[in-house]
């Protein structure tokens, strides 16, 4: 019963009205991501979204539906990601709940545990189904380390513990960023409105350090694999 009292509590009509938009964000951002090629995703801003204002159950769904939505419209190679999404979500969730979306330093560590989830469970995708090499620019960082001679398995896991951390890092804070720029009215329509709440600091220096933060790491990875390339 406290299950499902705890699923249903994610869920308002602002919980279904936000989830179309958070899935928008995941696959407009996600595939131009794919298209340049990027050493990052950033397919999970929104589902990061949906899981702090909303809650974990909600940010899973939010996930697993971006995926599947991304794979059967656009791009088949997004769907089999969907187990990702779904942790993703639900760890951000949990980790709102936890008190780790109050401060921008806070959500680095969010991020953090969101990137070893999702370097866990993306692995076997990318070495089963995938050989090591798939459509992100990640797959660069894979190939080096294959030439190095690296194995497979410890290619692909090493690149996901480099990748991950500065993506879902940098994810969490332009989430964590766009919630500072929204009025403290409307956060409180959402189910999880306590997550939001903050322990201290103005919301426009939070704002503009997670943004900085975000921006510098995106920065790092790309030059970082045009280091590589070269």
């Amino acid at each position: 019963m406290k299950l499902i009292d705890s699923i249903k509590k994610d869920f308002n009509t602002m919980t279904l009205v936000l989830i179309p938009v958070a899935i928008a964000i995941n696959v407009v951002i996600g595939q131009i991501v794919v298209l340049l090629r990027l050493p990052v995703y950033l397919d999970s801003i929104g589902t990061v979204l949906v899981a702090v204002l909303c809650g974990p159950w909600a940010g899973a769904l939010t996930g697993t539906l971006s995926n599947i939505i991304w794979g059967l419209i656009i791009d088949p190679n997004a769907f089999p990601w969907f187990p990702v999404a779904l942790f993703i979500g639900f760890v951000a969730g949990w980790c709102a709940i936890g008190g780790l979306f109050k401060s921008w330093w806070k959500v680095v560590i969010t991020g953090i545990l969101i990137a070893f989830t999702a370097a866990i469970v993306s692995t076997p995708i990318a070495v089963y189904l995938y050989g090591g090499i798939t459509a992100s620019g990640s797959s660069f960082i894979t190939a080096f380390l294959l030439q190095s001679g690296r194995d497979l398995v410890s290619a692909v896991l090493s690149t996901n513990f480099l990748v991950e951390p500065v993506d879902k890092i940098a994810t969490a804070l332009v989430a964590f960023a766009i919630i500072q720029g929204l009025s403290t009215r409307y956060i409180s329509r959402f189910p999880r409105s306590e997550n939001a709440a903050q322990e201290k600091g103005k919301r426009s220096t939070q704002l503009i350090i997670a943004i900085a933060v975000a921006v510098v790491l995106v920065v790092i990875a790309a030059t970082v694999l045009v280091t590589m390339l070269g």
